[in-house]
This record gives structure tokens, C-alpha cells and sequence, in this order.
């Protein structure tokens, strides 16, 4: 065999594995950030994609400008994850209408502050907008992964479930909760063939990012360049992640080569974690 052929080989093969034109994803919070651009991917990889968020406007655009090319016919619901009745209902309509194989579970982060300043309708709000919502659209979805041995959940959630992060201290408390839970459902499920693991984003190029950089460069009275500049000085690779980069992960444990993954924490942070 020609190295051309073995090369064409291998495309073929990585282009099996990770085929998902069978399959439905659902992104919760898809209209900008790591979950636009996960959905992106999916859809590139040929998954049908529900979005889900709270700007119907901003979900319009991000499923009209997703790829379609094997006959996918994306749609999107809003919804507001603060509120959970609303996001029950949400669910509920969803999984009567689709067939969910892929669940990514995925939600602005609450706002920067020290935990001992933070009121506790901060830690409910976020309690609801992360584990609660997450765990409504998990349950809403496992019936169909379970009859179907076969299914993917994936969380994104932070590095500070290895190691908290200063001044995100209701962040530091919910993620915490989150990785516990991911990690005890990923065990219950994986008798059914389905898996559930966490991506654990770093600094990345998102409006969220920018917030908190605006917000340390006030309360160190520093420009926004210093501020930055600083952050990156933190990552060995000396950068902050494009958003496509955490989508990338999440197409890999969505597609066949994960099957035997499950129930773990990948970062994705250029290093910057402090533990294995």
C-alpha cells in the first residue's frame, strides 16, 4: 500500500468514527461562545442540532448559519435556565418532538465575586441555571439513550472543579456540585452504553471572558491590556482558547472514538490547571 492510500485510509476511518449524520445533538446555551461553536462542530460531523438558550433572535441566526450539508434539519427553543418551570416545559417539548442521542449541557457562568460578599440568592440562581437545568434536560433525554444503548452527555463546566479560581466563588461552589453529580450519573448509566464526562474550559474567548477581565481591570484600577496580558502570562501556552477549540473536544467524546470514555475531567486550558 502507497503512503497516499494509507493516508486516504485513515481519513476514511476518521471520517466513520466521528460521523454523526445519524444522530441528534441539543446544546443548551448555543447562541454565542463554547456552545455556538459546539454546535458548529457537531453539525460539521453531520448531527442534527436543537439549540437551546434564551434569545430566540441570537438561535435563529446560529441555526441558520449551520452547516446542513447531510440533509440536517437544525431547529432552536428559548428558554430562560433561571427559571425552572420554564426549562421543564422547554424539555419536555423537546424530547416529545426529537429523539435526543447527544446532550451538552452548558450555561453562562455567574458573575465574578468573593464568596464571602455573595448572597445566597447568587448561589440559588446559579444552583438553578447549572445543576438543576442540567439535570432536568439529562433526565429528559435518558429514556431515549437508554432504550437506544447509545448516548452522549457532556458537561461543560470549568477548571475550577480541579482547583478553585479566585474571585468566582459561587462559580467555585457550583461547578463543584456539578462535576460530583456528572460524575455519579456517568456511573449509573454506563451499563447502557451511554456516556457522560465534563469538559473544563480555561481562559477562552468569549464574551464571559471579557466580562471578567473588564471587571479586574476596575478593581485594580489597570487598563484592560494589562489585565489581559496578565491572564495570558498564567497559561503556558500563552494564549486564551478560541472557542472552536472546546468544541473540537466535545465532537471527539460526542463521536464513536469515545465509547469506552466516560465519567472523567478533560481540560482544556493550554496548561494552565495546577493538577493532573
Amino acid at each position: 500500500m502507497s503512503e497516499k492510500q494509507e493516508k486516504g485510509q485513515k481519513i476514511k476511518y476518521l471520517c466513520r468514527v466521528n460521523d454523526l449524520k445519524d444522530k441528534t445533538a441539543l446544546v443548551c446555551g448555543a447562541s454565542q461562545g463554547i456552545g455556538k461553536a459546539i454546535a458548529a462542530e457537531l453539525a460539521k460531523a453531520g448531527a442534527t442540532v436543537i439549540l437551546v438558550s434564551r434569545s430566540p433572535e441570537k438561535l435563529k441566526a446560529v441555526s441558520e448559519a449551520l452547516i446542513k450539508s447531510k440533509g440536517q434539519m437544525h431547529s432552536y427553543y428559548a428558554t430562560d435556565f433561571f427559571d425552572l418551570s420554564q426549562t421543564q416545559n422547554i424539555a419536555g417539548e423537546i424530547t416529545k418532538n426529537h429523539q435526543i442521542d447527544i446532550l451538552v449541557n452548558n450555561a453562562g457562568g455567574p458573575p465574578a465575586g468573593a464568596v464571602s460578599s455573595a448572597k445566597i440568592e447568587a448561589f440559588e440562581q446559579a444552583f438553578t441555571a447549572h445543576l438543576k437545568t442540567a439535570h432536568v434536560f439529562s433526565m429528559a433525554c435518558l429514556p431515549h439513550m437508554k432504550n437506544n444503548a447509545w448516548g452522549r452527555i457532556i458537561n461543560v463546566i470549568s477548571t475550577s472543579v480541579k482547583a478553585p479560581l479566585k474571585n468566582l466563588g459561587v462559580s467555585n461552589t457550583i461547578r463543584g456540585a456539578m462535576g460530583n453529580w456528572s460524575k455519579t450519573l456517568a456511573t449509573e448509566v454506563a451499563p447502557f452504553n451511554i456516556t457522560v464526562n465534563n469538559i473544563l474550559p480555561g481562559a477562552t474567548q468569549t464574551k464571559r471572558l471579557e466580562n471578567i477581565i473588564a471587571a479586574k481591570a476596575k478593581k485594580a484600577d489597570q487598563s484592560l491590556a494589562q489585565i489581559t496580558e496578565a491572564m495570558k502570562s498564567q497559561v503556558p501556552m500563552g494564549r486564551f482558547a478560541e472557542p472552536k477549540e472546546v468544541g473540537l473536544v466535545a465532537l471527539f467524546l460526542a463521536s464513536h472514538m469515545a465509547s469506552y470514555v466516560t465519567g472523567i475531567n478533560i481540560p482544556v486550558d493550554g496548561g494552565r490547571t495546577p493538577c493532573l
